[in-house]
Parts: C-alpha cells; sequence; structure tokens
C-alpha cells in the first residue's frame, strides 16, 4: 500500500527534527496544555522516559502508515483499548496525532508547506479512522 503524500509526510519530519531536535517536550506540552487531566497519567516518568518512548512509537506508527503498513493500523487500535485502560478517551488519543503535527509545522516554520498541510491532513483523516472505530 502506498500512501499519497509519503514524501512530504518524511521531509517535514526531517525538517521538524533538524530545526527542532527531540519535540518530546513540546508536543507533551500541546497534550497536557488541550488535554490536562493527561498530565497527571504521567507523574511518575520523572525524567520523561516514557514520553520519549511513546512518541517513538508514535513516530515509527507513521511511517509505518505512510510505508508498508505491516502493523500501524493494528497497534492503533491495541493502543486505544490499552489507553482506555488508564483512562484516555478515544477522542483525547486520536487527537495526539493531530498534536504532533501541529508540533511538526511549528517546527518546521517557514519551510512546511501545502503539499505538506495536505498530506498531513491526508493522514490524519485515515488514522482517525483507525482511532475512532472500534473493530477491523
Amino acid at each position: 500500500m502506498s500512501f499519497e503524500g509519503a514524501a512530504e509526510i518524511e521531509r517535514s519530519l526531517e525538517i521538524a527534527a533538524a530545526r527542532g531536535g527531540d519535540l518530546t517536550d513540546a508536543i507533551y506540552a500541546r497534550l497536557f496544555g488541550a488535554f490536562p487531566e493527561t498530565e497527571a497519567l504521567f507523574v511518575m516518568d520523572k525524567g520523561g522516559q516514557v514520553r520519549g518512548s511513546m512518541l517513538a512509537h508514535v513516530f515509527e506508527t507513521i511511517f509505518d502508515f505512510i510505508g508498508e503498513r505491516r502493523y500501524a493500523h493494528r497497534f492503533i487500535r491495541a493502543e486505544i483499548v490499552t489507553h482506555d485502560g488508564y483512562g484516555v478517551a478515544p477522542d483525547a488519543f486520536a487527537a495526539f496525532f493531530g498534536i504532533v503535527r501541529d508540533e511538526v509545522r511549528a517546527a518546521c516554520a517557514s519551510d512546511w508547506t501545502a503539499s505538506m498541510e495536505e498530506a498531513w491532513r491526508r493522514l490524519l483523516d485515515e488514522l482517525h479512522t483507525y482511532a475512532v472505530s472500534p473493530a477491523a
């Protein structure tokens, strides 16, 4: 399966990494701003290792989703169940991918393009179907 816009997603992530470095703190600051109730879930994550690991899984999932799509769709559905057990609503889980996009866009700054915006919109639309659908 080939995702139209994969190159734009990859390029935006490359630019963001080069410009912003480790985006973990900025992404989780956005998450906590949008969903303040989620911050308490990380009370034991003093050094940010859990957040960093979770974000690494998100990036791996995005790359698989825009690539071969070997596991990403199943991983997303499994993580919804896991996160529901922590008290994270599916809409908050689904919103996280948009939060990642927003921080990537901010890091890209003037190098963010209309084609990147469109590719991310399509990606988020597709991811959302897996994040809110209970089965399949």
